[in-house]
Parts: structure tokens; C-alpha cells; sequence
């Protein structure tokens, strides 16, 4: 199986054939079983509830993937902005997209709190290809802090991501499934950078590769925040640290689909607020979505290098 980072660099280099407004159906697509989640980051705009955070009716998955699958989608996420171990059918979403619909590869991001070793266990014999865990706090004050929530929570979080390694094996070794476990964090600067490099060096036994992302603007909802702390905020969505792609064009509008919890195709990875809204999958098939003329305005934009009076403008913030 490719290492995690080489699928990411995969999905964030935006290929020739995917240079214009109208591109094939993405290889990847995320879809947002809940748009819930127990923490409040600072860094995430979600806390911010700019939009409903609901949970998907499990028809309109079920409707949706098969569907997906036939245009030519060949990796699906099981989440987008909420925590999907909120979900109380994540473990059969799993079996579903991977026995049912038969997707190749199908993939998971937590913040491990609630992934509680009986359901990562039961998400990889379902068929789980690679789960990673966001992991993103140096200690439980400092999760306190950023997080919002009570401290106990970093603990479980540890605990679990400690427990997935045994799960994991436990499964390949009766079943010859073997599903990647992978963590990322985010590069911090200075002491917090120092913190969070002690914290890292802890779990890196536990998992099958670990990557940092810089500290991301959210569609400019959080920047000014996290610069306040003294953060340095990464414009757009660059990918993963080593392998940093340009703002603009940026690939999550012609590499990535991005579906929400109510069924609307996302231009972007951190549609907070609903204004990146590209079609609506419970009156239009996904590949008309893909291709509708405000998705296709908006990629010529990009490809323009001028994203002025577009829904990106703010994030972008040309490379400020």
C-alpha cells in the first residue's frame, strides 16, 4: 500500500488533465457523516457554527455512494469538518462503502478521543484502508486551552491512538486486512513547535507514518485569532509540509469533492459557512455538480491566478 503522504501528493498535484474548468471526476471525494464534533479548536472555524452541524441521513449516503463509485470516484473519506465517531452507523458506513459500493480505498481522520478500540477494531475488519489520527496538542493543558474541552479527553485520545496499533494487527493477523494508521500535527512555531516535537517523538511507535501541515487560515475565518498567539498562518489550503503546493490555483477546487452533511457539493476544504456551495446532490447526480457552471467560473478564476469577487478571495488572501 503507498504511504499516506504519497496519496496526499497524489490528490494536491493538480495534473494536466485537470488544469481546466470542467476536469474529470475527482479520484477522491470526502463526505461529511456528521458535521458534529466534541472539541472547539481555535484553529477550526467550525466552532464558529456558521452553518447547521447536523448528521447525514444514512438514505442519502446510501443513495449517494453507489453513485459515486459509478462516476469514477476510487477513494472516499468517511468525514469532511465534523468528527465521524459521533456517528452511530460509522462502523457499517464503513462496510458499505468498501464491500458494497467497493471502493479501492477508503480512508478516515479523527481526533481520536472517541475511537474507542472496539470500533476501530470493528471499522477495520469492515474493510477500513487507512485511518489517521489528528494529533495536534502537547499536553492536556495545552488541549484544554486550544481544544476547549476538558483535559480528559487528551488522555483518551492517547490512549486510543496507543490501542489502534494492537486493533489494527489483531485484524490483519486473522483476516489479512491491514488497514494504514497514520498520524499528522501541525507545525507550530517556536515553544510550541519545541512542545509538540517531544510530543510527536511519543507516538511515533504506534503508527505507520507521521506528517506535519502548517497552520491553515479556514477560509480566513481563523487568522486573525491564531495570529494573536503569534502563529504564522498558512493562505489557502497548501498540503501537507515537504510537499506545499501554490494557493492558486488550489487543487481542492478541481483534485478533491467535498460533500456535506446535507447533500451539498463543497468547493472547498473548509466550507464553514456554506458559501462555497457548488450544486445540491439531492436534486442533481454528482458529476452535474461537478460540472456546473458557478464550480466551472470559479476553476477558471483559479486558473486565472485572479480570484477577486469569488468565495476564495478572503482565503487566498494572495499569499499574504
Amino acid at each position: 500500500m503507498p504511504r499516506i503522504t504519497e496519496r496526499i501528493d497524489a490528490i494536491t498535484r493538480i495534473s494536466p488533465d485537470y488544469r481546466n474548468a470542467a476536469p474529470p471526476c475527482p479520484r477522491s471525494v470526502k463526505i461529511e457523516l456528521t458535521a458534529r464534533c466534541n472539541y472547539a479548536c481555535t484553529f477550526c472555524a467550525r466552532s464558529h457554527r456558521l452553518r447547521d452541524q447536523k448528521d447525514m441521513d444514512r438514505g442519502l449516503f446510501e443513495r449517494l455512494l453507489p453513485e459515486l463509485r459509478a462516476a469514477g470516484v476510487e477513494e472516499i473519506g468517511l468525514f469532511y469538518l465534523g468528527e465521524s465517531f459521533l456517528c452511530s452507523w460509522l462502523e457499517e458506513a464503513v462496510a458499505f462503502a468498501k464491500r458494497t459500493c467497493g471502493f479501492p480505498y477508503v480512508f478516515l481522520t479523527t481526533n481520536g478521543s472517541l475511537a474507542a478500540p472496539g470500533r476501530l477494531e470493528t471499522c477495520f475488519r469492515n474493510g477500513l484502508d487507512s485511518l489517521k489520527f489528528s494529533f495536534n496538542y502537547a499536553d492536556a493543558d495545552q488541549f484544554e486551552e486550544i481544544a476547549r474541552v476538558k483535559p480528559v479527553l487528551f488522555e483518551a485520545m492517547k490512549d486510543n491512538l496507543i490501542a489502534a496499533q494492537a486493533a489494527r494487527d489483531r485484524v490483519a493477523s486473522e483476516t489479512g486486512h491491514r488497514g494504514g494508521l497514520y498520524a499528522s500535527y501541525i507545525e507550530y512555531d517556536g515553544e510550541q513547535g519545541r512542545r509538540m516535537s517531544k510530543r510527536i517523538a511519543e507516538i511515533v511507535p504506534y503508527v505507520d507514518e507521521v506528517y506535519a501541515l502548517p497552520l491553515y487560515n479556514q477560509a480566513d475565518l481563523v487568522a486573525s485569532g491564531e495570529r494573536e498567539r503569534g502563529w504564522k498562518i498558512t493562505a489557502g489550503n497548501r498540503g501537507r509540509l515537504g510537499a506545499l503546493r501554490d494557493p492558486l490555483p488550489c487543487w481542492a477546487v478541481f483534485t478533491e469533492g467535498h460533500v456535506t452533511w446535507d447533500g451539498k457539493l463543497s468547493a472547498c476544504c473548509f466550507d464553514h459557512d456554506g458559501r462555497f456551495h457548488m450544486g445540491d446532490l439531492r436534486q442533481h447526480d454528482f458529476l452535474s455538480a461537478w460540472h456546473s457552471a458557478p464550480f466551472q467560473e470559479l476553476r477558471a478564476a483559479h486558473l486565472r491566478g485572479d480570484v477577486c469577487g469569488t468565495a476564495c478571495e478572503g482565503c487566498v488572501a494572495y499569499y499574504a
